[in-house]
């Protein structure tokens, strides 16, 4: 139990880490229905295709939680799987009304 805490504890703050521009274009992205939040604990592309820049955008995302998961793993002697597990509960969490999840069936919905 206490090192789910520690574990919501770093990626409440980790999640801050993220650029400002990022984060706004991340947003963004989701707002726009192109990214939702994946059950592995990344993001994930929606729509069937999207620009460059957005693709650029998701794999940004996902190398920064990556490294961030496993610094959190190390730290706690758990698995990046547990974290990334614990990480989508946030972000499902997090996420606005309206905005794509992944449901335990790997289909996209919306909040």
């Amino acid at each position: 139990m206490n090192n789910t805490r520690k574990i919501l504890t770093v990626l409440a703050f980790s999640f801050l880490l993220v650029p400002k521009t990022l984060a706004t274009t991340l947003q963004e992205a989701k707002a726009e229905g192109i990214v939702g939040e994946q059950i592995n604990g990344f993001v994930g592309l929606v729509v069937t295709s999207a620009s460059a820049e957005i693709l650029a955008l998701i794999q940004g995302v996902n190398t920064q939680r990556e490294q961030r998961y496993q610094e959190i793993a190390n730290q706690n002697g758990i698995t990046i799987e547990q974290v990334a597990a614990v990480a989508y509960e946030r972000a499902v969490e997090a996420t606005e009304s309206g905005h794509y999840i992944q449901n335990a069936s790997g289909e996209w919905i919306q909040k």
